[in-house]
């Protein structure tokens, strides 16, 4: 599967082990993807920078950067400093990464559907790296003890020609309920832009009797005050209730999960991606250490990377419970709201924050807020 996560696996081990033959199966063509930008912390380039310097020099050039983040709050914005970002198309992306698996010799087949994994033949090895309707996970659901659930919020995946400076997200009040949208600049000229809103909200608006193009001209004008009166733009942009997957094992015989075929992070954190790459190159250090005993090789990388993306995964949901319930903080002083917003996921305390964002900090005592 050409996803990110499975595209740098394949690439890392054919460059290691070139008398290796490696083949990645993808049903959907070379140029074809759905949604806009994906977004990385520092700290994943940081991380991938240390693994594979390679596929970050090739796809550092063409991201955007920023250091802050925005929230619009009735009419006003204010800043947090310190959180920094990059973003990438995501066509892009996969372009590069395809582009690096060729050169490094491994065999890509576009345009291809698995009906059923004995069309893969005696492979020594299958890695599900085919997302969340993963055809390896399903044919083998109670091996990797697999399940899932579902967000009650709705949302859904827009674009638009609006560029914004940061990372931004602006809470609106309508007269059906309030809306949320996470956006973000990819590319010159070009943004992503996710609308979340309650079910009650979505119902109320009458968004379930809508087709896409009814969806963006209603959204377009939920946030025109954001967008200058720009249109969203659409790429299969269906209203969808975030799954929340996750495997009690990533491998079984001599198949391993990798990415959204082993779990899921919600948006609101920006680590679906990474954590797909950091699955890959885990893997592969795995396999490594065990040269030869593949099933050593997997157990190894289910004993180790399983723990460590189970913390930001649930780091994931605790954020993704406060966008659950965003409205009910929405008549916070913006000080406030904006203190319950960077705090949602558990991970800062308050010291952390002023090394972290110290302008965000003083600001935030300035207008009466308490350390706790």
């Amino acid at each position: 599967m050409a996803a990110p996560g499975g595209l740098v696996f394949a690439t890392l081990w054919k460059l290691r082990h070139p008398g290796d033959s490696v083949h990645v199966i993808e049903q959907n063509r070379a140029d074809a993807t759905w949604g806009f930008g994906v977004v990385f912390s520092d700290k994943a380039l940081d991380f991938l920078s240390a693994d594979d310097p390679e596929t970050v020099a090739l796809i550092t050039p063409h991201m955007e950067r920023w250091r802050d983040i925005t929230l619009n709050l009735r009419g006003e914005s204010i800043a947090i400093d310190g959180v920094g970002f990059s973003a990438i198309g995501r066509l892009k992306l996969l372009t590069l990464l395809v582009q690096r698996a060729r050169e490094a010799g491994v065999k890509l087949e576009h345009g291809r559907t698995i009906h059923s994994l004995a069309e893969l033949g005696d492979a020594d090895l299958i890695i599900g790296a085919d997302g969340l309707n993963s055809l390896v996970r399903r044919s083998h659901e109670a091996e990797f003890g697999s399940s899932m659930g579902y967000l009650e919020n709705k949302f859904a995946w827009f674009g638009t020609s609006k560029s914004f400076d940061t990372l931004t997200q602006s809470f609106v009040d309508s007269p059906y309920g309030p809306f949320n949208a996470h956006h973000y600049r990819y590319a010159e000229g070009m943004s992503t832009f996710i609308v979340e809103c309650s079910r009650q909200t979505w119902l109320a608006a009458g968004l379930d009797q809508m087709d896409e193009a009814g969806s963006i001209a209603f959204c377009s004008g939920v946030f025109a005050d954001v967008l200058d009166g720009k249109p969203l733009i659409g790429n299969k942009s269906v209203w969808r209730n975030f799954p929340t997957l996750w495997c009690r094992r990533w491998a079984w015989r001599n198949m391993a999960l990798l990415g959204d075929a082993a779990h899921t992070a919600h948006f609101s954190v920006g680590s679906g991606t990474r954590l797909a790459l950091e699955d890959a190159v885990a893997l592969v250090k795995a396999l490594e250490q065990h040269q030869g005993d593949i099933p050593a090789g997997l157990a190894e990388y289910d004993a180790t990377r399983r723990p460590i993306a189970r913390k930001i995964v649930d780091a994931a949901l605790t954020s993704a419970s406060w966008y659950e319930a965003f409205g009910e903080h929405m008549p916070l002083p913006l000080h406030e709201f904006a203190m319950s917003y960077i705090m949602r996921s558990g991970r800062l305390d308050f010291s952390r924050l002023e090394k972290m964002a110290p302008n965000f900090a003083a600001q935030y005592r300035a207008a009466g807020g308490k350390a706790e």
